[in-house]
This record gives C-alpha cells, sequence and structure tokens, in this order.
C-alpha cells in the first residue's frame, strides 16, 4: 500500500510543479493545490498505514492496552488541510481581482506597474 501512495504522491508532485512553472495564474494555483494534496498523503504516508483502533486511551489505564492509531500525522493533516483551504480561497479572490482590473491571466502581460526599458535609440521597450 505504501507503494502505491508514493507512486501517487510523485505523480501529484510531478503534476503540481509542472502546473505551476505555468504563466497562467489559474494553473498556477491548481498546481499549488496539488503540490499540497501531495505533501499531505506523503505526512499521512510517513506516519504508517496501519489497521488499527482509535487513540483512546480506557478510563483507569495510563497507556492503551491494544496497538493503536497514531494520531500525530491525523491532526498535522487536518490542520494543513484548513490552512490549504484558507490559501485557496485567498488565492483565487486574487486571482479574480486580478482578471477583472487587466483582463487577463497571463502572468507576463500583468507588467504593468514595472517601467518600460529604454534602449539606446531612446524608443521605449517593455
Amino acid at each position: 500500500m505504501e507503494m502505491a501512495l508514493a507512486l501517487v504522491i510523485g505523480i501529484l508532485t510531478a503534476t503540481g510543479v509542472y502546473l505551476m512553472l505555468a504563466r497562467n495564474l489559474l494553473r498556477y494555483l491548481f498546481g499549488l493545490i496539488l503540490l499540497s494534496n501531495a505533501a499531505n498523503l506523503a505526512i499521512f504516508t510517513a506516519g504508517r498505514l496501519t489497521r488499527a483502533s482509535p487513540p483512546l486511551i480506557p478510563e483507569g489505564l495510563k497507556a492503551p492496552d491494544i496497538p493503536v492509531a497514531n494520531p500525530l500525522p491525523q491532526a498535522l493533516i487536518l490542520t494543513a488541510i484548513v490552512i490549504g483551504f484558507g490559501l485557496l480561497a485567498f488565492s483565487l479572490a486574487l486571482i479574480v481581482r486580478a482578471y477583472r482590473r487587466l483582463g487577463t491571466l497571463d502572468a507576463d502581460d500583468m507588467r504593468i506597474a514595472e517601467p518600460k526599458k529604454k534602449t539606446k535609440r531612446g524608443t521605449e521597450h517593455s
């Protein structure tokens, strides 16, 4: 099972990086989502995949008497999912605002704040 998840993590990471190299901001955002999901799966896989009981300690005992699942990766992934969703919502709002203001999602066409370069002949070049 770990090998299958390692393959899925590799595919998600490669696809996410490929999409993040695009000039289109929407593709960049999709790549960021895929990369964060790959990181979540990597944390989940690193915490060992077992079919164990929930990490609950029965009353009167100081430690569980049966093998239990590791709760730390589960808590980390849950936190990462919430943070990732907040980042997605904020990024999507920025992309929508940029598209409404500039009319494009191409990163090269969004260079309105950069000054135009002057050539030797005195003509402007972008």
